[in-house]
């Protein structure tokens, strides 16, 4: 355990430096474009990227030492800040935030790689709780990834507002390159107890594609609780798009930043809930249960503009995140192989990451062109007024309530389908799957 919270912590360091950076971003591209559709795209290209490369970046887990994959990740996401830093000293800011010209792509883009690349350490820690925590612990150990989380939200959240209002884009790179490096030297001076891992028979595949689905086939029911989690990107998509530019129609951005810091300590209740009760006797049915609760806030926290709404709507919806991620999380440590878990995660990671771009990317031009125009029409104010009420962002509010009100009908579906039955027996009635795989012929042993 004192191994993993090293781990924990590192990766909390990891986690703030690349949110910090890629919140402010978003807050500067907006400020200064005023531009919905380029954040909806800048938010949906990352998610798609990390659709494109988390079964890569599993199989990278599975096939080498957790720490090495760490360093190798902080290295590369310092290099693309780095390069990033060098390309805002020799370009002026308009033409940075020129969306018409190539080195407004060309920058988001390498601070986008950067951030995409450090996503390969929650994949490998995800696999160290199985390596390091005792199983009837795994639980509250995804509970207390769900804390960290929430911390790093806060941080990067408060201090993303403040660098970009206070500082401008620079000196908020200069401390993001700053913080990486700090991670990466405090990496190199923890160790993970695992021998090498075991080579697999014939040419390995860069993306062991049919390596995860043979996992997750030989459990009955996961492609099914990959698919429940999904439920929860399918909203996710549209808040990445909208959430922001609702809150800075509310909030100068240093305030934003504040709320969003503020209500973040929703993650960490909801981590620290999970970290000392766990997630009862089926997380199938809990994580269910959560998202129909999503659903609902999200249809609801905008029905009126007013900060305060707003504000307590985000905190719960935040207080609920790390139970959806937990669940997951727990289900896969128990039942799928220690030395297959990278590729699962990695292709659950995929596969639920593919659903917030296409929600973003649709919703987008969709708001900007289309509904935000007609709600603030007289046609629309007079179909959805007495509804929605008057402000400047009812037409993000309505494309909330019926995103909310889909993610709730979807989730009640769910829970009438046989995955669902067969998925909530097996995990109650099966045994809990080693860091040791019993079944490997050379004793791969992980700890």
């Amino acid at each position: 355990m004192r191994t993993f919270l090293h781990v924990l912590v590192n990766t909390m360091l990891a986690n703030v430096t690349t949110s910090f950076l890629w919140f402010a971003l978003t807050f500067w591209v907006y400020l200064e474009t005023k531009s919905v559709l380029a954040t909806g795209i800048i938010g949906g290209a990352y998610m798609l990227l990390i659709a494109v490369f988390a079964m890569f970046f599993g199989t990278i887990v599975d096939r080498h030492r957790k720490h090495r994959v760490m360093v190798f990740s902080s290295l590369v996401t310092l290099g693309s800040f780095g390069i990033a830093g060098v390309l805002y000293l020799l370009q002026p800011e308009a033409s940075l935030l020129d969306l018409g010209g190539p080195w407004f792509w060309a920058f988001s883009g390498i601070i986008l790689f950067g951030s995409v690349v450090e996503n390969m350490r929650n994949i490998a820690l995800s696999t160290t709780v199985t390596l390091l925590v005792p199983v009837e612990r795994h639980a509250n150990a995804n509970g207390m990834v769900g804390t960290v989380q929430g911390l790093s939200f806060i941080v990067t959240s408060v201090f993303s507002g403040l660098a970009i209002g206070l500082l401008g884009m620079g000196w908020t790179l200069a401390i993001a390159i700053g913080m990486t490096l700090v991670a990466l030297v405090h990496l190199l001076y923890v160790r993970i107890p695992e021998e090498r891992p075991v080579s697999e028979d014939g040419r390995a595949p860069a993306v062991d594609l049919r390596g995860s689905i043979t996992a997750i086939r030989a459990a009955p029911g996961l492609f099914a609780l990959i698919v429940f989690s999904t439920f929860n990107n399918l909203i996710g998509g549209v808040y990445m798009a909208l959430m922001d530019p609702y809150g800075l129609t509310l909030f100068p951005v240093e305030a934003w930043g504040v709320v969003l810091g503020v209500t973040a300590t929703g993650f960490i209740i909801g981590g620290l809930v999970i970290a000392k009760w766990g997630l009862g006797k089926n997380p199938i049915r809990t994580m269910l249960l959560v998202v129909i609760g999503m659903g609902l806030l999200g249809a609801l926290f905008t029905i009126r503009e007013q900060w305060l709404l707003y504000g307590l709507g985000i905190w719960a919806y935040m207080c609920l995140i790390p139970v959806v991620e937990a669940a997951e999380q727990t289900v896969i440590q128990k039942v799928v192989p220690f030395r297959r878990q990278g590729r699962v995660f990695g292709f659950a990671q995929a596969f639920e990451a593919a659903a917030a771009p296409i929600t973003a990317f649709l919703i987008a031009p969709i708001a900007q062109f289309w509904i935000i125009p007609y709600m603030n029409s007289p046609a629309g104010q007079d179909a959805w007024g007495w509804l929605l009420g008057d402000g400047e962002a009812r037409g993000i509010a309505l494309v909330f309530l019926f995103s909310g009100l889909a993610m709730v009908v979807l989730a009640l579906l769910a829970f009438t389908t046989r995955s669902y039955r067969l998925l909530s027996a097996e995990y109650q009635e099966g045994e809990a799957t080693p860091a040791v795989d019993i079944d490997d012929p050379a004793g791969h042993v992980a700890q």
